[in-house]
């Protein structure tokens, strides 16, 4: 509810302050709400008329309330590598922003900007000092498919399907579609139909796909044998696939979003890369309020890749989606070869993250040993360029001339390289975080994080996570001061995902941990601070951590309850690998708190 009253206030701020700059009408363009008519070619007409007029000096382009509908036929055509999206290119976009300065996309009350079909609904790229402001971005028909459990006896499940939803039976194979996309859904999540909450311990479950038989219109039998699931349950049923963000954001300065909704993306609902200071002031990624959708995006609300200077996220609403509410990181590169004494081939590893910039002429860097993400040999680039010179759009491997030298062993293939120039500060607070699938907050920077005021409200799996993988995902970095104060955790760990060891998650990914001998998190600065927090919690553990040189816990109050049966491996508060300067201390157990059994050292 703070939240909901912080946007309105927002709002009436948005509309009582004095305008500067010049202010267009998508009207005066042909862009006119509520007619199902596509206005792709109109919104694009009334951008270009802008930047040709106008020459980078403060503007407005403000829309009416109202729906908007995009199609794919006459969608912008472009061809954009997205950090941890699947490299489909071309892309289908809705609306462009390229080159711009100084532009706000307005709504006049709400617009809404509605795909009919798989899109990338809004891209900003290269541009500096632009915003959006109460906008809703949205789907006709998603690709996620949600079913209601009807009947679950004798191995079948009888299942409704949503009314917005498009599906077919082909060979007894039950096939959704859209415009221009069709899949049959290979995994599914499981809401409880009246709180909206993942239901207990199913995690990722299998889904009722084949050999299924329609009952009638929209009601379908199908062998699936899942006691959990009962009458009134909700099943997100979906692929992994993750093609495009809802908004699409690559080499800007001053970006900022305020009011914004993301109801659904096939992807993450914000997808930053490459870019410098981040302003999201009530962005939210959730379901419509009162609407009968449960999810919302198919990956993380919104996700930081490679970015500088400050993300300020605030007073946002996270409810619903497939992965987390924020990550932010960079990404190692493997070193593959060394062709000099300064030379080195760097690759990008997942095949999710590849083809976009990764640094550049004066960045500072670092090496990281991959089996015991151990840091060494600070670097500084003096060129970097594809090694493949055919391969300039959508590189996976770069040749970089290094200042200084370089060890012989660079190049056995156990080492990865970081970039520390594209590496931000992080304030996240007064957000509400809630009824999502795998966490709730990652952050993977060497620079300040503060995490504070904040609700997490069933998250599933872990609230908070610090991490840091050179083996998997390939996600960078080190955290050395991050600060946790004054949040409320609610019921956490209820299901089981990848890093989910305790509420709090201090989780780098380290193969040989035994071999380690220095620490991948903390070290140089305050290491991690937990004070003045509110945990409600039906299990043991509260905070796991891995390889840390600083631990403050401090003033917080644990509240056991009884909603869950506990089930956890876990049963420490406090379970620590190799962890040094550890202080825990002035916080309330309801249940008591014994130091010899909470508190367990290993390694």
């Amino acid at each position: 509810m703070k939240n909901l009253f912080s946007c309105a206030f927002a709002l009436i701020l948005l509309a009582s302050c004095s305008v500067t700059g010049k202010v267009y009408y998508a009207k005066d363009f042909g862009v006119v709400p509520n007619t199902g008519a596509d206005m792709t070619k109109e919104v694009a007409t009334a951008i270009a008329t802008i930047k040709a007029e106008h020459g980078g000096k403060p503007a407005r382009l403000v829309f009416e309330a109202g729906e908007y509908d995009f199609y794919p036929d006459s969608a912008n055509v472009r061809e954009y590598y997205i950090s941890n999206h699947d490299q489909d290119n071309p892309k289908l976009v809705a609306v462009v922003l390229e080159g711009v300065k100084n532009l706000t996309l307005q709504g006049d009350g709400v617009a809404e900007f509605l795909m009919n079909g798989r899109m990338l609904p809004i891209a900003m790229v290269d541009c500096e000092n632009c915003k959006l402001s109460s906008v809703v971005l949205d789907t006709r028909v998603p690709q996620i498919t949600q079913v209601e459990v009807l009947k679950n006896e004798n191995g079948y499940i009888t299942y409704r399907v949503a009314p917005w939803a498009n599906y077919k039976i082909v060979d007894g194979r039950f096939v959704v579609y859209g415009s221009n996309w069709e899949l049959t859904p290979g995994a599914g999540i499981a809401f409880e139909g009246e709180t909206g909450r993942l239901v207990y311990r199913t995690s990722d479950i299998g889904v009722g796909v084949y050999n299924v038989e329609e009952v009638e219109q929209g009601v379908i039998r199908a062998p699936w044998n899942d006691a959990r699931l009962l009458p009134g349950t909700r099943v997100a049923m979906r692929s992994y696939y993750r093609p495009t963000p809802g908004i699409f954001v690559s080499k800007c300065k001053d970006t900022g979003f305020e009011n914004v909704w993301v109801h659904y993306a096939e992807g993450m609902g914000l997808l930053v890369q490459n870019s410098e200071n981040l302003h999201l002031d009530c962005f939210n990624v959730a379901p419509r309020e009162g609407g009968d959708r449960y999810f919302s995006t198919q990956a993380d609300a919104t996700h930081f890749s490679g970015c500088k200077g400050l993300i300020d996220s605030h007073s946002g609403i996270y409810s619903g989606m497939m992965d987390d509410a924020i990550n932010v990181h960079g990404t190692y590169l493997r070193v593959t070869q060394r062709l000099a004494d300064n030379v080195i081939v760097g690759r990008y590893m997942h095949p999710q993250a590849y083809g976009f910039y990764w640094g550049g002429k004066g960045d500072a860097v670092q090496f990281v040993r991959s089996s015991t993400m151990e840091v060494c040999e600070p670097n500084v680039v003096e060129s970097i360029e594809p090694y493949d010179k055919k391969d300039i759009s959508g590189a996976k491997e770069f040749k970089i001339t290094l200042r200084d030298k370089v060890a012989d062993d660079i190049a056995c293939g156990d080492y990865g390289i970081e970039n520390l120039e594209w590496t931000p500060r992080v304030t996240f607070r007064g957000n509400t975080i809630r009824n999502n699938r795998a966490r709730g907050a990652l952050f993977s920077t060497p620079k300040d994080v503060l995490v504070e005021d904040n609700l997490f409200d069933h998250t599933s799996g872990t609230a908070i996570l610090l991490c840091g993988d050179c083996n998997g995902w390939f996600e960078t970095g080190a955290c050395r001061n991050v600060v946790i104060r004054k949040n409320r955790f609610v019921n956490a760990l209820t299901n089981m995902f990848q890093f989910t060891d305790g509420v709090i998650s201090i989780y780098p990914e380290i193969p040989n941990l035994q071999a380690q001998k220095k620490y991948f998190h903390g070290g140089n600065g305050t290491g991690v601070v937990i004070e003045d927090n509110f945990f409600e919690t039906f299990d043991a553990p509260i905070v796991y951590a891995k390889s840390l040189d600083g631990l403050l816990f401090r003033g917080n109050k644990i509240i056991q309850n009884s909603d869950y049966e506990p089930f956890h491996w876990n049963r420490h508060r406090f379970l620590l690998d190799r962890v040094v300067n550890v202080t825990i201390e002035d916080n309330e157990f309801s249940t008591g708190f014994d130091a010899e059994k909470d508190i367990k050292h290993r390694y």
